[in-house]
């Protein structure tokens, strides 16, 4: 292969004794350290050495950390029941922005599956599942406890409180599968209106503003914007028109109501 003989019967002299000795140090007094971390402490020692050869070191001694991988539930994906009234599935999700100086906030978003109403959007720069469990208890206080919540795998929806607050209130919860958002479509798609006709046209000065700006679009969209699904009327006249109504009305009587009333473009009514 026309390589000299002194090249491929060429062995290192140099010993990594000095090496292993350090790091096996090191790695005593700091046990979770990775090869990066003391490649610093090394370094720091004044003894400058390439990441590849610590790394053979560190391998062939034996430093290698096990990874502990986060165990996740098994989500099997379940058939949408038939929604027939309110307070039968709440929706649960978070969505994001960030204020002009920079710091991200996230919102928290309730609606109720059924009327389609916003129940709560909270603003803050982090939620823990003690937030989320207080936030649900104020609206259970004014309008009654759900039968089920559907949300995604976040640490917010699986800790040990908010599943043990679940079983206290005897509230079914059902977790989507991970990676398949279109398993929680109502919030997905109330997500949508609120980034395009809040989030992504205000600019929020502080928490404060965010949270003003918030409240008010949430408003809004309860009180005075139609939503297409519910046949052109907004949710809170749906919700008064569901819970007077003594069985309940589905979404879909609400197409056919609108299918026959109300039309959806100006020219239907030069035609007719």
């Amino acid at each position: 292969m026309s390589i000299a003989v002194s090249s491929y019967r060429y062995r290192s002299r140099r010993s990594d004794q000095l090496l292993r000795e350090k790091l096996l140090r090191l790695a005593r007094e700091k046990p979770r350290y990775g090869y990066r971390r003391l490649q610093v402490l090394v370094e720091r020692e004044g003894e400058k050495v390439n990441h590849k050869r610590l790394l053979r070191v560190y391998r062939e001694a034996g430093l290698c950390l096990k990874r502990k991988r986060r165990r996740h539930c098994v989500r099997v994906g379940t058939p949408r029941p038939q929604l027939t009234a309110a307070n039968q599935e709440w929706a649960l999700d978070f969505a994001h922005d960030v204020l002009a100086a920079g710091r991200t906030i996230r919102v928290l978003s309730v609606v109720d599956a059924f009327t389609r109403e916003c129940l709560a959007l909270e603003v803050d720069t982090g939620f823990a599942s003690r937030r989320v469990t207080r936030v649900l208890e104020g609206i259970i206080a004014h309008r009654g406890r759900p039968q089920a919540i559907r949300s995604d795998n976040g640490p917010e929806f699986t800790s040990r409180h908010y599943l043990s607050w679940a079983l206290e209130w005897k509230v079914d919860l059902r977790h989507i599968q991970p990676g398949k958002p279109i398993q929680n479509a109502h919030v997905e798609s109330f997500h949508g209106r609120l980034r395009e006709e809040c989030l992504h046209v205000s600019w929020f000065k502080n928490l404060f503003d965010a949270r003003k700006k918030v409240s008010a679009w949430k408003m809004e969209y309860n009180e005075q914007r139609p939503h297409s699904s519910l046949g052109y009327r907004t949710p809170a006249e749906f919700a008064s028109v569901a819970l007077n109504s003594s069985g309940g009305k589905d979404v879909s009587s609400a197409h056919l109501e609108n299918a026959g009333g109300v039309s959806h473009f100006p020219t239907a009514l030069a035609a007719g």
